[in-house]
């Protein structure tokens, strides 16, 4: 069995945009027999329609294509994602930060350790972490340094909401945080650093 070869059905729905071979060879630039050798190699995968056997590719698939082999995400595929990891391991914090995040119109997720963010990371695929410094067995500073050596999240937007003084956050922001709150930190001042990182939310 070759399993390089697209199934013949679509696999269970994720809810995802599903897309043909001629709008990612646009996506990619490529002629579309470029995508269908993709498809064929197995490097992106795909799954056919009944009948004439047309090739679909589910969107999560084409953006983990396009980050294997370093190409660029295309802008309306970017905003797509609004998925946000909280990393905070005292309960109320995340707890509060969840509120204000959902309000604005955003996905959540919440892990209270360094080592759990990075599973988390896999499986809820984020665009945009808020990140607490002072945390047991892997601290901020950490989950920094181990981001920095994994260019598969080289994408990933990253806020500290600390209560660290200004030269932690300024050592945060040196070690790959895009943006640093300290605690206490205004509701408007966190959602405008996501914004201002990920874009508008759409409030349901």
């Amino acid at each position: 069995m070759d399993n390089n070869k697209a199934p013949a059905h679509r696999p269970k729905s994720t809810g995802s945009r599903v897309f043909t071979t001629g709008e990612v060879a646009k996506y990619c630039s490529v002629h579309f027999r470029t995508v269908i050798r993709w498809i064929e190699r197995g490097s992106l995968k795909a799954y056919k329609l009944p009948g004439r056997g047309n090739n679909r590719i589910e969107e999560q698939e084409f953006l983990r294509f396009l980050k294997e082999n370093n190409m660029p995400i295309p802008d309306d595929l970017q905003s797509a994602n609004k998925r946000i990891l909280i990393v905070e391991d005292e309960k109320e914090m995340a707890a509060a930060i969840r509120r204000i995040l959902t309000i604005a119109g955003y996905e959540t997720a919440i892990t209270q350790d360094g080592f759990q963010a990075g599973t988390m990371l896999a499986s809820f695929e984020p665009a945009l972490m808020t990140l607490d410094l002072s945390m047991p067995n892997m601290d901020g500073f950490s989950v920094l340094e181990f981001l920095s050596s994994q260019p598969q999240y080289s994408d990933l937007k990253i806020v500290v909401v600390s209560a660290l003084n200004q030269a932690k956050l300024n050592e945060a922001l040196a070690a790959g945080a895009h943006s640093a709150l300290a605690k206490p930190f205004k509701k408007n001042d966190l959602v405008a650093s996501i914004k201002a990182l990920i874009g508008e939310a759409d409030k349901s």
